[in-house]
């Protein structure tokens, strides 16, 4: 082989390694898990996880603000990709003292938290909830949603559990909540699989140009390849900012809003599942 005919093979493989060791080193950043020991609550919801649509985000967001507003309880929910190996009690517990659900003194709270990759979920109940949502209720609500959360229809399982524990907070408080109760939007897909299946396609299109392009000595393959390649470096490092509906309010209007959790406390009652 002459000199000449191997460098643009040399050059093709260095691009074609190049790609892999990009693809090897960003997905797993951009699918990695918030580190949840530094998150910091922005509403009733907090989608870090990325698995809620907008619509269920405000729906949720809504009746939260209005169950506060009329009960003067909190509920916070919480969707994380992975408890790294830590007990889902116990994150929900740090993550609940961490918000500090419920007014303080009151402990009037309760957090709702699941963890997509390991099938796990918790409902954290502080003590001034406890004998309205005692271990037996908690367990079973969380039996019931595993249907919903086995079918990634997370939306589904947030709106019912929601619903089902203000409707029993204001049964106990002798109050009536205005407002519709919290509906199913819409069937709530994890959008990994979507960037996943669109990174791939884009980087075999990518090594297809580029190989063109050395073929004929750098021409107009390669600048295709190029192109291509920084929209999939780019749709890599846009998946790692959250889905659909993660953080903030996604245009949620309840009237009042979000003021901020009160400061209040758990001593680890409630139930833990798996799904």
């Amino acid at each position: 082989m002459k000199p000449s005919s191997a460098r643009p093979l040399a050059a093709l493989l260095l691009r074609v390694w190049g790609l892999l060791l990009a693809l090897c080193f960003l997905l797993p950043c951009a699918l990695s898990a918030a580190d949840w020991k530094a998150l910091k609550a922005t509403g009733y919801v907090n989608d870090f996880a990325g698995v809620l649509s907008p619509g269920s985000v405000r729906q949720l967001n809504d009746y939260c603000a209005r169950l506060e507003k009329a009960t003067g309880a909190q509920i916070a929910i919480v969707t994380i990709e992975t408890l790294d190996g830590e007990p889902v009690d116990e994150v929900a517990n740090l993550l609940y003292r961490q918000f500090g659900v419920g007014q303080k003194g009151k402990n009037e709270g309760a957090l709702f938290l699941l963890s997509i990759r390991d099938r796990r979920s918790r409902l954290e109940v502080g003590y001034g909830l406890e004998p309205i949502l005692p271990d037996g209720f908690a367990g079973s609500l969380l039996r019931d949603l595993r249907p919903a959360l086995r079918d990634a229809d997370y939306g589904a399982a947030m709106t019912t559990a929601v619903a089902t524990i203000g409707e029993r907070i204001a049964q106990a408080k002798g109050v009536t909540l205005t407002g519709p109760a919290p509906k199913r939007v819409e069937k709530e897909t994890h959008p990994g699989w979507v960037i996943g299946a669109l990174v791939v396609l884009l980087l075999l299109v990518a090594l297809f140009g580029a190989a063109r392009g050395n073929m004929r000595g750098g021409g107009r393959g390669s600048g295709v390849g190029d192109v291509l390649t920084g929209m999939a470096m780019g749709a890599l490092m846009n998946s790692g900012r959250g889905g659909r509906g993660s953080g903030g309010f996604g245009g949620y209007d309840s009237g009042g809003g979000f003021g901020g959790f009160g400061g209040g406390d758990s001593g680890g009652g409630g139930a833990s599942s798996s799904w």
